[in-house]
């Protein structure tokens, strides 16, 4: 009984979820069309239906499907590579106090400067195409989530570390029986802000030498004042990263599953 009880708790829930974002999609059409109308604002603001009648549009010139995957494969590489160099980097900088005093000033250094600053110096040391696409997002990714894992492992309670010595563990064992399972919420979270920061760097490291991708097509149609085919793309952009939140959070809730949270 008490689980017929949850079960429809559940799914009342979940309905009522759906429908806060259904009045949520409501508001925020109703902005849309108040600023399609509106003399000042029409311009930038196609109206919804124009907006939508661009994807055959885009289709048609054969460019939507290439942009996306173009955009796509940079993202991942890019986002991929910045893990992978990003959480060695920040266990070591955790771990050891000479290697953190001497990366951790060019990390600080570096995360300051807008990625659209040094995108033509790497534009020209590695020429147009894919690659430097690839090295500005993982500049960027591996900054940020190499801050946030370092945050989460320094923060792990000391008496834990000081117990599993006293018990004769070793560095080994203390990463991986201690810091792996106390550190991978941290991990998981740089995980998630390394996605958002890999598709907000997207336009900027698609800016100089792209021959296809989402923030090249934008840029290219702001320079032919097609409003109505960007604020498209510009949408696109949203649409994906929304997605690969959402995915990155159901994994966190099958990893994590033990960590106690917060209800919101």
């Amino acid at each position: 009984m008490a689980n017929e009880t949850k079960k429809k708790g559940g799914i009342s829930e979940r309905k009522k979820n759906w429908l806060w974002l259904a009045l949520s999609l409501a508001a925020a059409l109703i902005v849309w069309t108040i600023l399609s109308i509106l003399p000042s604002t029409s311009r930038s603001f196609p109206n919804v239906i124009v907006v939508f009648q661009q994807i055959p549009v885009m289709i048609e010139r054969n460019v939507l499907f290439k942009d996306i995957s173009s955009s796509l494969i940079s993202v991942g590489l890019g986002y991929l590579l910045g893990f992978v160099i990003a959480l060695p980097v920040a266990i070591l900088m955790a771990w050891y106090n000479p290697f953190r005093r001497i990366i951790e000033p060019w990390i600080q250094f570096i995360r300051n400067i807008p990625p659209l600053a040094y995108v033509p110096l790497i534009v020209i040391a590695a020429g147009v195409g894919r690659k430097p696409q690839v090295i500005v997002i993982t500049i960027a990714t591996f900054l940020i989530m190499c801050i946030t894992i370092y945050q989460g492992i320094i923060n792990i309670d000391e008496t834990l570390i000081k117990a599993a010595r006293v018990l004769g563990a070793k560095d080994k064992d203390i990463f991986i029986r201690v810091l792996a399972p106390a550190s991978l919420p941290f991990i998981l979270t740089a995980v998630r802000l390394g996605a958002s920061v890999a598709l907000t760097t997207l336009i900027a490291a698609e800016s100089t030498g792209a021959f296809a991708g989402l923030g090249m097509r934008i840029r290219s149609l702001n320079n032919n004042f097609e409003t109505a085919p960007m604020l498209l793309y510009i949408i696109i952009i949203g649409i994906i990263g929304i997605t690969i939140e959402k995915l990155i959070k159901l994994l966190e809730r099958k990893l994590t599953g033990w960590q106690e949270k917060r209800e919101i």
